[in-house]
């Protein structure tokens, strides 16, 4: 039954993604973030609906009329570097094969993502791409922490298989990450049994993340409360929720999950903590010996007794597996050389310093308060990305990107209005009429 529901779900939206492309993105992004396909046990489990939706959204960029440009500033230079220098690098991979196969999938969720860029630029069609990202990501959070609750946390919170949040580590940075989008829609919902929806949805999803017993979930999740308090407008009202919520659920894990977190300050007694730091230091040493790094899918058995003959033996001595990067830094380096690292935390800190340029324009303009309050709530989710991020090789996680995305429309959208209010170019504020609600007319904006 659930295969029917989806194939007619796809199949009805795909001559409507032709016609309104950007509605594309908005099934993309529910198809890659819920897996709704991967909820099913019959032909729908591997269907590729995702590749239709693609070819349906391409098509209709082709005839409509209504697609913006790429705005060119900082984070879409250093993005676009990014993406040649992984192409680069590919072309000189220690495992070919693997790599390209690689390259194609990180291709496709930069086309995605650039693809939001130029289809999504109005206020209506973020909120839309918002709402889509939190329903589909929440479902994850409210099925979870109802598991959780109801388990009393002695199993494990999984996501869908297949899937880039298929590890328990892997969904609950993705539940933080969506915590902060979450409470944006909350604070800009007037709708009551809405706003009520969005609370149990929040509270569900953080006693998910604590269900998935993830150490690294645990450090990010701390962080991003910290930043999501600063970010946000109200204060007092996320902060004793903070204040009550957190400290219930806690005390609501049972002992297994405080003797998991008390490793974090033991790491060197753990082994599953020491097989991350050998898995870094290889990262280290073929960055050394291979400036351009080893290509993608480099973190291979053959690599490490290759090119780190002391880690090597280290699991040897410990008949251990071989480990993968398990950090989105470390994966980048080692694969793609300190050149590549160095863009890909040049992206980071440029998206982040893009949402701080959104809140510094909006700032004195009622009807742009909602965009400041996005870019907030997206730095916020970028801070749990790079903390949650140092202990998960999720580097090319499509909803990071997405998120960047984001914010690169919302500044193209605060500065196309900002312009609004300048006449000619210069420094003067327009003079006009002003209706109520809005900013008075002779506001000075910020460059």
């Amino acid at each position: 039954m659930r295969d029917i529901v989806i194939i007619l779900i796809v199949f009805s939206l795909l001559p409507v993604v032709v016609w309104r492309p950007w509605i594309g993105i908005l099934l993309w992004s529910w198809l890659g973030y819920m897996n709704p396909h991967r909820l099913t046990w019959s032909f729908a489990f591997d269907f590729p609906f995702a590749q239709l939706t693609a070819i349906a959204t391409l098509i209709g960029i082709l005839f409509y009329r209504d697609r913006k440009g790429l705005p060119i500033n900082l984070t879409t230079i250093t993005w676009l570097l990014f993406i040649s220098w992984m192409a680069f690098t590919t072309m000189f991979a220690l495992n070919m094969e693997e790599a390209s196969g690689e390259l194609m999938r990180t291709a496709k969720i930069q086309l995605f993502s650039f693809l939001t860029i130029f289809l999504m630029q109005t206020p209506q069609r973020v909120k839309a791409l918002v709402w889509v990202i939190v329903i589909s990501l929440g479902f994850f959070g409210l099925k979870g922490g109802i598991y959780t609750f109801l388990s009393g946390s002695e199993y494990l919170v999984w996501g869908p298989a297949g899937s880039f949040i298929a590890d328990n580590n892997a969904l609950a940075l993705a539940l933080i990450m969506t915590l902060p989008l979450a409470w944006y829609l909350f604070t800009h919902t007037g709708n009551l049994y809405v706003r009520l929806g969005l609370v149990a949805l929040m509270g569900m999803t953080c006693l998910s993340i604590l269900g998935s017993h993830s150490r690294g979930a645990a450090l990010a999740g701390v962080t991003m409360l910290m930043f999501l308090w600063l970010k946000s407008r109200h204060k007092i009202g996320i902060g004793l929720a903070i204040l009550v919520m957190i400290p219930v659920f806690v005390m609501s894990m049972p002992e297994e999950w405080f003797d998991r977190m008390e490793t974090i300050s033991s790491f060197e007694e753990d082994r599953s903590a020491m097989g991350r730091i050998n898995a870094w230091t290889f990262a280290i040493d073929i960055a050394a010996e291979r400036p351009i790094g080893g290509g993608y899918h480099v973190f291979i058995e053959d690599n490490y007794r290759r090119y780190s003959p002391e880690v090597s033996a280290d699991f040897d001595e410990h008949k251990e597996l071989f480990q993968g990067p398990h950090s989105i830094y470390f994966r980048v380096l080692g694969e793609h050389g300190f050149f590549g690292l160095f863009l890909f935390l040049l992206l980071g800190f440029s998206a982040y310093f893009t949402g701080s340029n959104i809140i510094r324009r909006a700032k004195n303009i009622p009807d742009l308060a909602w965009t400041a309050d996005l870019a907030a709530m997206l730095q916020t989710s970028l801070v749990g990305f790079a903390v949650g991020g140092a202990f998960l090789g999720l580097s090319y996680f499509d909803l990071y990107y997405h998120l960047i995305a984001l914010l690169v429309v919302l500044r193209a959208i605060v500065k196309k209005e900002t312009e609004k209010h300048y006449v000619g170019g210069v420094d003067e504020p327009a003079t006009q009429s002003v209706s109520p609600g809005r900013h008075e007319s002779g506001t000075t904006l910020p460059a």
